[in-house]
């Protein structure tokens, strides 16, 4: 394998999580303007959002169906070319219905996009044959970084200014997924990207769930904690502090820049700590950081319990689907190396992987809302409790970990 094959794949996924951490972003920095233009509040966003993360999980299970058929590159471009017209039908909605409409088409291809992106990621990890999905998600933050800036720089400016975010995945959907390259016949790397021949999911060997299961309890916490801080941190700092409404942004802004740093030295972080030890210590950070925000007095101390929560949990997402790849692609050979996966069973179990996220993604964006439609604060509690799960969890992550740097 040529290591430019290897490179351009990797470039190819990485433009797709930045794509993906761009428009959602984007999107979530504008809620507390969508609430004001449209008359909604906690309880109505609630649900909202119950219906995109339902929408999402749709996604996400056409995504497992049709990735062993037609690959899973077709199917992530799909879905990015789906927020090309879910966006501006967000953004420049003439009435309630159009914006209703417009975050269901996006809920579906935020589910499409979540599981053919992780699928691409882990099977380039496993080429790589150390950890890749670290810096992946860290893509999915250098996104979500440059819109939360954008949203601030462009905060006095009107909503119709955020259709514009949907030029990003435009511009990456057409670009070539490749992150599957062999060696032709001929010796010449060929391409090989799911064809629609592909067998099915081979049931040679049985699945291993009971600890992808325990994986994804971790995976259900990440997201709660996640969606509570994207979702719900901006409009906490515009109803319980009133801050100023082109300030908002900072509930996210400074999460994703301690996030990106960790994540993008996650591999050396886990060749050098191990897996267990990371996710123990970020978890009990994480939980100190949410009763900080739960707590503030001021929005400017929300703020600095946001900026330590996004490094506390930032590697949780990317080692989760980390260790569920590797235990799906099965035991290792007697000499400690990875066995060649069975690409489409792979696929399948990622794809099955990241309804965990959809679970994690309710209990953060639908519970927090109405545990605190009367108190913000009671919504972020939450989750500062809930997140000390990841502490007995944590080991179940490290099983066959990659540590070659």
């Amino acid at each position: 394998m040529r290591i430019s094959s290897l490179t351009g794949s990797r470039i190819a996924v990485a433009a797709a999580f930045f794509a993906q951490g761009f428009v959602f972003i984007s999107l979530t920095t504008r809620l507390p303007r969508f609430l004001e233009q449209w008359g909604l509040d906690e309880v109505a966003l609630s649900l909202l959002l119950l219906m995109m993360v339902l929408l999402a999980g749709v996604g996400s299970l056409v995504a497992e169906r049709a990735a062993h058929r037609v690959g899973s590159a077709p199917m992530l471009r799909l879905g990015l070319a789906l927020m090309v017209v879910a966006v501006p039908a967000i953004t420049l909605a003439p009435a309630v219905g159009f914006f209703v409409g417009g975050v269901a088409l996006y809920g579906i291809a935020l589910g499409l996009v979540d599981a053919t992106s992780n699928m691409q990621a882990v099977d380039l990890e496993h080429r790589y044959g150390r950890p890749i999905l670290p810096s992946s998600h860290g893509y999915w933050t250098t996104g979500g970084i440059l819109a939360a800036a954008i949203a601030l720089a462009t905060g006095h400016l009107s909503p119709e200014v955020g259709a514009f975010v949907a030029v990003v995945p435009l511009a990456i959907a057409f670009a070539r997924f490749v992150p599957r390259v062999a060696p032709g016949a001929d010796g010449v790397p060929g391409v090989d990207v799911a064809p629609p021949h592909q067998a099915a999911p081979s049931d040679a060997v049985p699945v291993p769930w009971k600890p992808i299961w325990l994986v994804g309890a971790g995976l259900v916490v990440f997201y709660m904690v996640d969606t509570t801080a994207a979702t719900w941190g901006p409009v906490y700092l515009a109803r319980s502090f009133d801050a100023p409404g082109n300030l908002v942004a900072l509930a996210t802004f400074p999460y994703l820049v301690t996030s990106i740093v960790v994540r993008l030295a996650g591999g050396a972080l886990v060749t050098s700590f191990g897996v267990t030890p990371l996710l123990r210590i970020g978890a009990v950070v994480a939980s100190g950081a949410l009763a900080l925000v739960a707590l503030a007095p001021t929005w400017q101390v929300a703020v600095a319990g946001f900026t330590v929560l996004g490094a506390a949990v930032a590697l949780v997402a990317p080692l989760s689907f980390s260790a569920a790849g590797r235990i799906a692609a099965g035991p290792t050979a007697d000499d400690g190396a990875a066995a060649e996966p069975d690409r489409a069973r792979t696929d399948a179990v990622i794809a099955r992987f990241n309804q965990f996220n959809y679970v994690g993604a309710l209990l953060g964006a639908v519970l927090t809302g109405f545990v605190g439609a009367d108190n913000m604060r009671l919504g972020f509690a939450l989750p500062a409790v809930l997140v000390l799960a990841l502490v007995p969890l944590a080991p179940a992550f490290a099983r066959g970990a990659l540590n070659r740097r």
